[in-house]
């Protein structure tokens, strides 16, 4: 089956190669679904740059009421004993909505000016983009494959001192989700909680990254998928003492029927599963997980699971039930034996 591709390895290591040497492109677009990545790069770059909140040639404007003429007159703005400004600039949806002003500018900009742009999300036609990339340098922070974040994960322990099977790497994963800030945070935990152990184990994750709503979910979606009703009952109320709203328990329910309905279409289309994860929009790894528990399921029966949400959640919103029962409902339906 086809691999997800993504240049961002390479990109790293002309983006490291450009702070290590100091040979900086006019302007840097750093964007795309993984915060944790598009943040250490915007700060290494800002720090490079000799930017920073005490620099008086450092700017950072954010949000999409940004004004292109002041961003402009500020960047036409001869730096203060130095030889360059910067100007960062943060979720501005420029890149996804356009804007005229500053594409025509960065046609030929101030040389004594660095631009710095972070964004969630951007449109490769716009002419900003295609500006940035003809006088700078763009960089994809997406979400990383499990082999990736596998070896991030391992070298993340290593660094204190810690090792960890690629059996607990998986189980990790599968335990955290693959934000890369949420698994920082839980590798700080881990680290804490073993600090005399060599090792991180799976005993250790399952005490220490216990809570988390992801991996409750799957659990139940599992539990409903292999018909044990008493385990996905137990596992709702447990959410419910956690204090997860039925509401949002119920919405991701749905989400994951959703999903499984998909991934079976995909796969009956005969998608590889690179192609099944771009177009369902969940990472790569997990497309085996929903493949087995769509297989669990035929079409009308995923169907009419959706249908059973919809109906509950309908039935709420109008007063004929209650969202703590509502939930319960829909998991006894979906976890009869067929």
């Amino acid at each position: 089956m086809a691999a997800k591709t993504t240049d961002f390895p390479v990109k790293q290591r002309q983006l490291n190669d450009d702070i290590k040497n100091g040979t900086f492109k006019r302007c840097y677009l750093i964007y795309g679904e993984e915060a944790y990545l598009r943040l250490q790069n915007r700060d290494k770059l800002v720090k490079a740059l000799d930017g920073g909140a005490s620099s008086m040639n450092f700017t950072k404007y954010e949000g999409d009421q940004i004004n292109p003429a002041q961003v402009i007159d500020m960047a036409e703005t001869m730096p203060f004993l130095s030889d360059k400004r910067v100007i960062l600039i943060e979720n501005s949806g420029f890149f996804k909505n356009g804007c005229p002003e500053l594409s025509d500018y960065l046609k030929k900009p101030s040389e004594t000016t660095y631009f710095i742009f972070v964004e969630k999300e951007i449109d490769k036609r716009k002419d900003i983009f295609k500006a940035v990339s003809k006088i700078g340098f763009e960089m994809n922070c997406d979400t990383q494959d499990e082999d990736t974040l596998k070896r991030w994960i391992a070298g993340k322990f290593a660094s204190e001192g810690k090792k960890i099977s690629p059996r607990a790497a998986a189980f990790f994963l599968e335990r955290v989700g693959t934000d890369m800030s949420n698994i920082s945070t839980e590798i700080e935990k881990l680290v804490c909680y073993c600090i005399d152990k060599d090792e991180i184990t799976v005993e250790d994750i399952n005490a220490v990254c216990a809570g988390w709503l992801t991996s409750r979910i799957f659990a139940m979606t599992d539990a409903i998928a292999s018909q044990d009703q008493k385990k996905a009952i137990d596992l709702y109320y447990d959410l419910l003492a956690l204090k997860e709203p039925p509401a949002k328990i119920l919405a991701l329910i749905t989400r994951q029927f959703n999903i499984m309905l998909q991934v079976k279409e995909m796969s009956a289309n005969h998608k590889d599963r690179a192609q099944i994860a771009s177009g369902v929009g969940i990472a790569p790894f997990l497309v085996g997980k929903y493949e087995s528990w769509a297989r669990i399921y035929s079409f009308e029966e995923l169907r009419r699971a959706l249908e059973l949400c919809a109906a509950n959640d309908e039935a709420v919103k109008t007063g004929k039930l209650d969202y703590i029962i509502s939930v319960e409902m829909v998991i006894i339906g979906t976890t009869r034996k067929r």
